[in-house]
């Protein structure tokens, strides 16, 4: 009791007080540990060192955050959509926890004015507020639990800055997922324009091919080059979760690459056609 009464006093003291305030705006609740927060919006590019001597951003907070967001969405969208096939769930799933979309979010919400990263640093062409936003998820989960986190992730983020229904209809973009899985595991692939020609009616064709530790993963033809890109990277995703054979060899190439095994996990959630 008493320890409850403290927090309240605490933060009561603290009520228009920066940073509670402008956290407060965006919670929609008043942290009990602001410095979990604050360690959430420090980027690895201006990692601070402890009093143990180890260095301090929001990474291993964006870890447990991912996690979090994986299994709120997934039971958002599980009960959202009602008798939908386990691969339109997965697809939806990836659309919402994608980077692209977190990082929109994340400036909607004006997260950008709470991210300490280093000036020499470009906040263009990366996700660092996406991955901020996953760490505020990391912290919140610390700070109070799963149901409040729940509870931010459904009001906030997705109420009010996601149209599952439209979201669910995006078509998804097997390039960039096949990109961000092969940065994630390590492994380099290429895309590479092998032939360009023209169909019967005049129009230009392209071929593109995908590489994977010099094996050809995917191919796809397209009337424009991004085109092809994306029909070669959705059968090179199909390959990555259909062919057990291939999972094996690039588990093996991982796993003496980085000394890191991989599960079947990381093949499952790969996004798949949608299948109705």
């Amino acid at each position: 009791m008493f320890s409850k009464l403290y927090k309240t006093i605490r933060l009561l003291k603290n009520k228009g007080k920066e940073p509670y305030s402008s956290l407060y705006k965006i919670l929609g609740f008043y942290p009990e540990n602001i410095h979990i927060y604050e360690q959430a919006f420090l980027h690895k590019s201006s990692s601070i060192e402890g009093n143990d001597g180890k260095w301090i951003n929001n990474e291993r907070l964006e870890f447990l955050g991912d996690a979090v967001l994986d299994a709120v969405v997934a039971d958002i969208v599980y009960k959202h959509f009602q008798n939908r096939k386990e691969g339109f769930l997965t697809n939806t799933r990836s659309k919402i926890v994608q980077r692209e979309t977190l990082n929109r979010i994340a400036l909607e919400i004006g997260l950008d004015k709470f991210v300490v990263y280093s000036a020499k640093l470009s906040s263009h062409n990366n996700h660092m507020y996406g991955n901020a936003l996953e760490a505020l998820f990391g912290a919140i989960y610390l700070d109070k639990g799963f149901d409040t986190c729940y509870k931010f992730i459904q009001n906030v983020i997705i109420k009010q800055h996601i149209d599952l229904d439209n979201i669910a209809r995006k078509e998804v973009n097997f390039k960039s997922s096949l990109i961000e899985w092969s940065q994630k595991n390590k492994l380099e692939i290429k895309f590479d324009l092998i032939e360009s020609f023209t169909d019967n009616d005049g129009n230009p064709v392209f071929q593109t091919a995908i590489t994977l530790s010099d094996v050809q993963i995917g191919v796809g033809i397209g009337y424009s080059k991004k085109e092809s890109q994306q029909n070669a990277a959705k059968m090179a995703i199909k390959k990555l979760r259909t062919d057990r054979d291939f999972q094996l060899f690039i588990s093996e190439l991982k796993k003496k690459r980085t000394g890191e095994n991989t599960s079947e996990k990381e093949f499952e959630e790969l996004p798949e056609e949608e299948t109705v």
